[in-house]
């Protein structure tokens, strides 16, 4: 099988894994430092993943949630959405990246700038990060919205009750009727409230929501 290269940009460090020196100058304040992961044209975005923003691992390679011990890829395979345990730790490669655009599955965040913790993150940039993944709803209609991270989601959506899982999209501002959105929590290994199975179950309920759009 053909697997198509990607558009995203290279990894910064080209193919290797940064050393513990290198992080700091990851820290910056560049809105952008990590490409999002899209489907190609003709096939339809089911599922838009949402990060609060890159850690400063995910910045130096250019990946979403390259750090090794981050517990995003365990959960994602144990819930069934990738055929194996995606290894990001030194980039994205083309063809976890075709399997990933295959099934539909797209990657963002909140925020584009790196920092060590998500608590670094102002609200100012919180807020704003929701009012751009309102627009990217309305724009690119994806099947399923699933933000991880309940604390920045409250944040971000001005919605300080918010639990996790289906949320009530009349109560986010110009949020569209026909795309569902949902709260899964951070997998950051900071999160001790959860483990690779407690996140595989909520990972798993998400994509239980994809599969149920489809047969609409």
């Amino acid at each position: 099988m053909d697997i198509p290269a990607s558009s995203r940009r290279p990894s910064p460090l080209g193919g290797r894994r940064p050393a513990k020196d290198e992080l700091a100058r990851f820290a910056t304040d560049a809105p952008d430092v990590m490409d999002d992961v899209m489907p190609g044209p003709g096939t339809p975005l089911r599922l838009l993943m949402v990060g609060v923003n890159p850690g400063l691992w995910t910045a130096a390679v250019n990946a979403p949630f390259a750090r090794p011990g981050n517990r995003f890829w365990p959960s994602l395979h144990r819930a069934g959405l990738t055929d194996h345990v995606v290894d990001a730790s030194t980039g994205l490669s083309d063809e976890d990246e075709a399997q990933l655009t295959g099934r539909g599955i797209g990657l963002t965040n909140l925020v584009g700038r790196a920092t060590v913790r998500a608590d670094e993150l102002t609200r100012e940039e919180l807020r704003a990060g929701g009012e751009r993944v309102v627009e990217m709803a309305e724009r690119l209609r994806p099947g399923v919205v699933a933000v991880a991270g309940i604390t920045a989601f409250r944040t971000a959506f001005s919605l300080p009750k918010a639990s996790l899982g289906r949320q009530d999209t009349a109560s986010v501002e110009g949020w569209p009727a026909d795309v569902p959105l949902w709260v899964v929590p951070q997998p950051s290994g900071l999160n001790a409230h959860e483990n690779i199975d407690t996140l595989a179950e909520k990972w798993r309920a998400v994509w239980e929501a994809v599969e149920e759009g489809d047969r609409r």
